[in-house]
């Protein structure tokens, strides 16, 4: 698996795996993202709320239903910036995750030994960029890469249409809250809310942009812009990285293979959001996995926490 990260003074990480999309957000061969850090210019406004009222938010711990304080909270549709809004004071138990010393952002806490992500500029000549691209793709799956060619105004419209369809108020985000993805765009938290042992702290627009695009009534108004315009991009940018891909690791002779066998076909996009946390030392933005694409295109902002392993 081959994950590459473009950088063209907004951060940007390519995955290339076995399977068949490029897809935005997530990172990397296994990689997770940390909770936001607990910094106190992030925290709301602290609003005062019953528990009784609102049992979504503090289950009774001695009368603790998972299931329903899930389906409770999945179906208020406010996802984990609603729980921020309200001042949450405490993370409702079923975000709880059980302790990970790999996720430890203390000094020497990690017994991992560190590995620099290779830095591959895309204006170098073609040889050395297919070789460059074949030793980082073998050995280590994960890349960045500078001087991509997508310009800076396309990843920046990108994530700041992401974000602010995410602060959004509550009642314009709940009415495309779901987990239908029959109209080729959903937004909810966590793909995996009732089927994982702990969910993650963070909330998702997930899009399918081809070989179908989606019902474009299901998509954030302030979004459609620049998701199309971002596709047209990073489509480009796609096929000309899996044909370096090819060569590098197959011979020049078998440089569109990929192309060849329609992996270029399939699109899907998801934009993560993570809000503030206010106890981020038992949680997650996004827990270790492995993306199951051919390739997985990147972008992060400045809100560290991204970790590959």
């Amino acid at each position: 698996m081959d994950t590459i990260s473009l950088n063209r003074h907004t951060p940007l990480y390519t995955i290339a795996k076995h399977s068949t999309f490029l897809s935005l957000p997530p990172p990397s061969n296994s990689h997770r993202r940390l909770s936001s850090p607990n910094n106190n210019q992030f925290r709301p406004k602290r609003i005062q709320m019953s528990t009784a009222a609102d049992p979504t938010l503090q289950p009774d711990p001695t009368n603790y239903d998972r299931l329903r304080e899930l389906k409770q909270f999945d179906d208020s549709k406010i996802g984990v910036k609603g729980l921020v809004d309200r001042g949450l004071p405490t993370i409702p138990r079923f975000f709880v995750h059980p302790p990970d010393p790999d996720t430890s952002t203390e000094p020497g806490s990690s017994t991992r030994t560190r590995t620099s992500i290779p830095v591959i500029d895309f204006s170098a000549p073609r040889s050395t960029l297919v070789k460059q691209i074949r030793d980082s793709a073998s050995a280590l799956g994960f890349f960045q890469i500078v001087n991509h060619g997508i310009p800076p105004e396309t990843i920046n419209r990108l994530l700041s249409s992401a974000r602010s369809f995410n602060e959004l108020p509550e009642e314009e985000k709940a009415r495309f809250y779901s987990r239908d993805m029959s109209h080729g765009a959903a937004f909810s938290t966590n793909f995996d809310l009732y089927q994982s042992n702990a969910a993650s702290w963070r909330d998702t627009l997930q899009l399918r942009l081809a070989p179908t695009p989606p019902d474009w009534d299901h998509v954030p108004e302030n979004c459609k812009d620049a998701i199309v315009d971002w596709d047209k991009e990073v489509a480009r940018f796609g096929e000309e990285l899996m044909g370096l891909l090819c060569e590098g690791l197959l011979g020049s002779e078998n440089a569109g293979l990929l192309k060849e066998m329609s992996c270029l076909d399939t699109r899907i996009m998801v934009a993560h959001y993570y809000p503030y946390c206010p106890q981020p030392e038992l949680t997650k933005g996004l827990s270790s996995h492995t993306d199951p694409g051919v390739l997985t295109v990147l972008v992060q902002n400045v809100v560290p926490g991204l970790q590959v392993k």
